[in-house]
């Protein structure tokens, strides 16, 4: 085991019903990410990565094996427990932003700080700081619907990024963008993951995403078939 490892997966097996029968999710898998990486779970469409992103992200458990992340094993979390584990510690990056249309720019990125009762004052610093991040102090007073798909998906790295977390997930990000706003979005998370040191984890079949990655780790009907690093 790397005692180093922010997660890690052992002998994990998960499971759905499907009427009297069972389908295997994912099956046997063993995997580690260390601080700092910059990996991506990359498979077809069914192959179990966006399930094994989910049990990372504490949304899902396993049914058998293990998966710790930051030292908790997600199965032995409650539910206070698990939503505890994501506000302090994870993000979230999804294909479809999940911005909420009725809020500004600004109020969006502030939401995940509210959860963690952080002083206005502090709240205010640190959401500018991620909107300076993303490049879009200029927006503070938007809404989504005044914004490009570009922007709603900066906007969506803001919020994810806004309380500095050990870890991003991020599901399929650059799905609703052009080869354009797709490769401005990974600039973005590439320069957040070398300048803050924080793990990004994509669960991807986009080849733009994968030209970013430093470590490609393939499934295939739920198993892992090849884990490698694919630039220093």
């Amino acid at each position: 085991m790397n005692n180093s490892a922010l997660i890690h997966i052992t002998d994990l097996v998960k499971t759905f019903p499907m009427g009297k029968r069972e389908f295997t999710a994912l099956k046997d898998i063993n995997l580690s990410f260390s601080a700092g990486e910059f990996s991506g779970i990359v498979g077809p469409s069914g192959s179990g990565k966006t399930t094994l992103l989910n049990i990372i992200g504490t949304l899902d458990v396993p049914t058998k094996g293990d998966a710790r992340v930051i030292g908790r094993s997600v199965s032995d979390l409650n539910s206070k427990d698990a939503a505890d584990l994501r506000n302090k510690h994870l993000g979230f990056i999804f294909q479809t932003y999940n911005l909420l249309q009725v809020y500004t720019v600004f109020e969006n990125v502030e939401l995940p700080l509210l959860l963690l009762k952080i002083p206005s004052e502090k709240r205010r610093e640190m959401v500018l700081q991620s909107l300076e991040w993303v490049g879009l102090t200029d927006k503070i007073k938007s809404r989504p619907a005044q914004l490009s798909g570009g922007e709603c998906q900066r906007v969506s790295i803001a919020r994810a990024m806004v309380k500095s977390p050990q870890i991003v997930l991020a599901d399929e990000p650059t799905a609703n963008l052009d080869a354009k706003n797709s490769h401005t979005i990974l600039q973005t998370m590439e320069n957040l993951n070398r300048e803050l040191n924080t793990t990004f984890i994509f669960a991807t079949h986009d080849e733009k995403v994968i030209q970013y990655l430093r470590r490609k780790i393939s499934l295939e009907d739920g198993q892992v078939v090849r884990d490698e690093t694919i630039k220093g």
